[in-house]
């Protein structure tokens, strides 16, 4: 679990985060949606520690990330796996390659054990004998699965997921959303995703948080969302004629 506590961040005079305080449970797909410069993506980056912050602290499991020494924070990367948006996958590198690529940073596994997990993980994302494979012979789809593979690779008990859909087809994107779930609950991971992907929400949204100008104004599930009154939620939520048709079944 992670859990944030009064969690402030700013840049210069523009206060971007304010006040956060939030419990991210473990074996949950906990999902932040807010509108573009709402702060979730800052959100995102303090709880990997790519942005300090100006006042609060995170806890993974009850360990305060501001207390960390190098050494630790340095063991405790280990225990991350992060999607980026675009994959982010190595061009120069292999399939194989980019999923060994944390592996070789943090592991002293031999290249035989290495490989084993290489496999094991391109197996759960359903890419077996892709290892050969360039990321300019990849389909879109196809490169975030490996990218999902690559995050695993260390078995994280943290997962952070950035815009998952992002350029992608909706079948694709229902596929990443159940591979993202199933193997939050297979391995009982502390789940993060940022996402404007609406369907994503009503899909796999365990918890859900609502970002608005740096607040939390919600907090609930996919069941609780088209029944609140929280009138910014809704004007976010209901843009999407998805949720105009769902809105329309529950209040009417």
């Amino acid at each position: 679990m992670i859990e944030v506590q009064n969690l402030s961040k700013s840049f210069k005079e523009n206060l971007v985060l304010d006040n956060i305080s939030v419990k991210l449970e473990r074996g949950k797909t906990n999902l932040i949606i807010g509108e573009s410069g709402s702060g979730k993506t800052t959100f995102l980056k303090c709880l990997i520690g790519l942005h300090s912050i100006d006042n609060g602290e995170i806890l993974f499991d009850n360990r305060k990330f501001s207390k960390m020494n190098d050494k630790n924070i340095r063991k405790f990367r280990q225990e991350i796996g992060v999607l980026f948006q675009g994959g982010a996958l190595y061009d120069y590198l292999s399939v194989e390659d980019n999923i060994m690529f944390p592996l070789n940073m943090f592991t002293r596994l031999s290249l035989k054990e290495k490989r084993e997990r290489v496999n094991f993980c391109l197996c759960k994302v359903n890419l077996e004998k892709t290892n050969n494979l360039f990321p300019s012979e990849l389909s879109g789809g196809m490169t975030k699965r490996v990218a999902i593979a690559r995050a695993i690779a260390l078995n994280p008990k943290y997962l952070f997921c950035d815009e998952p859909n992002s350029g992608l087809d909706p079948k694709t994107a229902i596929l990443i959303d159940n591979l993202i779930l199933e193997i939050t609950e297979e391995f009982n991971i502390t789940t993060i995703v940022n996402t404007h992907d609406m369907n994503s929400v009503i899909q796999i949204g365990s918890n859900i948080l609502f970002i608005h100008h740096g607040k939390i104004l919600w907090k609930g599930n996919k069941n609780d969302l088209t029944k609140s009154k929280n009138n910014e939620l809704n004007n976010f939520v209901f843009a999407s004629k998805l949720f105009k048709t769902l809105r329309n079944e529950n209040f009417t």
